[in-house]
């Protein structure tokens, strides 16, 4: 089968699932698609051993997927820059201390720590896996979603401050975790020499390259995007960018992720301010909500079919539950820590602490971080634990997450 076909079928598959959602569950989009999926998945292995052939071929279709490339060097562009378009530089200035320290500090702290907790974890139980290959667990597990998070939330009637620290802390945390992952990716290939400086101009070269790119790129799509006075083309613009800089990212290897907050940060503030007319806004609004749905679907989808193929075990699914308690505890400890030196300039209190730790749900770009991850360096092992962790996030954390803030008002 082709990547035509492969894809309209996960397109048919998301479009199935949202409808059952909305028809009958009602649940927050991404909440309800993540719940739909794990029930499709189950449906699929009960299947799966009864019919053997109707497994083996699902999986062989699976196998043939380039996840690497599919996920790494595609869907993540589109997702990031359609989560920085709707976010409001005046917003993220009243915040801009505690975002950059959340997205920056927090992510750091989240690596290393849950990186040696389940490399230590996992060997004690003899489940044998490299430091390295659990830093890149600790990377792609740390980075938080806010979409499912965010319209809870506003029912909930939480303050504008805490809503812009959320968006905007899970915004950047995406772009330098993804610049984390693939930095530690390149130095886990075999025969790469751990040298500090070579470690800290690779991770450079990456984070302001990308940062560069994205603003070169940003401006040059808000100066066509100001020129003209034409939705259609407007939108199609907005799109160029994110593929055109990708693209571009990919060959002169820096931050792709990286270029398109930025680039998408100038797009939704300076290219909407004095580039855009009222009816070109809506539309490229609509149409970037629109693809982050889909994309959030498709790897739903995709990591629910992906059950199939990997091998586990109980000990890995009991180690999963550990790491899920890990990953909340670190995640306090990684919000704790830089909240500390934002009480100096803004106000913080522990109960703000408390709704960012509960509502730092993960979602799509873990999962699509942990499917991109090479079979040999224990791909089905940290897919599990991923998707026990991404599963309770979403389905726990997701629904209580309303409760909590109110409690907490």
């Amino acid at each position: 089968m082709d990547f035509f076909h492969l894809f309209s079928i996960l397109i048919v598959l998301s479009a199935g699932f949202a409808y059952i959602n909305f028809r009958f569950l009602r649940l927050p989009n991404a909440i309800g698609l993540m719940f739909v999926s794990l029930l499709f998945s189950l449906v699929v292995l009960v299947l799966g051993h009864y019919f053997p052939t109707f497994k083996n071929s699902i999986a062989e279709q699976m196998e043939s997927i380039n996840f690497s490339e599919l996920l790494l060097e595609g869907m993540l562009s589109f997702m990031l820059f359609a989560g920085a378009i709707h976010i409001k530089f005046k917003d993220l200035n009243n915040e801009k201390l505690s975002i950059l320290l959340f997205s920056t500090i927090s992510v750091l702290i989240s690596t290393f720590v849950i990186g040696f907790v389940s490399f230590y974890l996992l060997n004690f139980m003899g489940i044998k896996v490299d430091l390295i290959h659990a830093m890149l667990f600790g990377a792609l597990i740390s980075p938080t979603d806010p979409i499912a998070v965010l319209s809870i939330l506003k029912t909930a009637g939480v303050t504008k401050s805490l809503e812009t620290k959320i968006a905007g802390e899970s915004l950047f945390n995406d772009g330098v975790a993804v610049v984390v992952f693939i930095t530690i990716l390149k130095l886990a290939k075999p025969g790469t020499d751990f040298d500090i400086q070579k470690i800290a101009m690779l991770f450079g070269q990456e984070a302001i390259g990308g940062i560069v790119l994205g603003l070169v790129i940003g401006y040059i799509g808000f100066k066509l995007i100001a020129s003209i006075n034409n939705y259609q083309v407007e939108v199609l613009i907005t799109l160029a960018i994110v593929m055109g800089g990708y693209t571009f990212a990919h060959y002169t290897h820096v931050s792709g992720p990286l270029a398109m907050v930025v680039a998408g940060l100038i797009t939704g503030n300076q290219g909407r301010r004095l580039g855009m007319s009222d009816v070109t806004a809506e539309y490229v609004d609509k149409f970037w909500e629109l693809i982050d749905e889909i994309l959030n679907a498709v790897l739903f989808v995709l990591i629910g079919l992906e059950l199939l193929i990997i091998q586990t075990s109980q000990k890995v699914l009991f180690a999963a539950v550990i790491l899920l308690f890990v990953t909340l505890i670190t995640r306090y400890i990684s919000v704790y820590i830089p909240s500390i030196a934002v009480r100096l300039k803004e106000k913080i209190t522990q109960k703000t602490i408390l709704i960012l730790t509960w509502g730092g749900l993960r979602g799509g770009i873990s999962i699509a971080l942990a499917l991109s991850i090479a079979p040999e360096y224990n791909k089905d092992v940290w897919v599990t634990i991923t998707y026990v962790i991404v599963c309770f996030s979403i389905l726990v954390q997701g629904m209580t997450i309303g409760k909590f803030a109110k409690k907490m008002q």
